[in-house]
């Protein structure tokens, strides 16, 4: 894996604005990461900002989200920003949730709105993830 951070970033349909405003007030941090994300999300992203690389996966609902559960499970993504849209029901509610789970499993951090995420990125800027201290904590 190369020293850029990797961050999945999923948003649903009623949470891409937000997505995309949030990545437009980050895009400095943001263009020194490898940036994936879910295949409308990336594409609204690409769009807002033709400078980021952001490579698309499928469609949440078409296996997107699996996609980005099983780069968590290989170890290829340091974290995961995901705009949950709660009080939509989601037909593949499961899968987002499978994705969710495999989060904590694996222990990346992981932010489900704007404000979460901005502290997210303060704390990747500072140099501090959690991941980084629980690995010093053991040593």
């Amino acid at each position: 894996m190369s020293d850029a951070l990797t961050i999945a970033l999923v948003a649903h349909d009623q949470k891409k604005d937000d997505m995309v405003a949030f990545v437009r007030r980050h895009a400095p941090l943001l263009s020194r990461c490898s940036l994936v994300a879910t295949g409308t999300t990336g594409g609204r992203i690409a769009d807002a900002d033709p400078g980021l690389d952001v490579s698309r996966l499928r469609s949440g609902p078409l296996g997107g989200d699996q996609q980005i559960g099983a780069m968590i499970a290989e170890g290829a993504i340091d974290s995961l920003i995901f705009f949950v849209d709660p009080l939509t029901p989601m037909p593949h509610d499961v899968d987002v949730k499978a994705l969710m789970r495999l989060a904590i499993v694996y222990d990346i951090p992981m932010a489900l709105n704007a404000a979460t995420a901005d502290i997210l990125l303060t704390a990747l800027i500072a140099g501090h993830t959690p991941a980084q201290d629980t690995e010093k904590a053991h040593a």
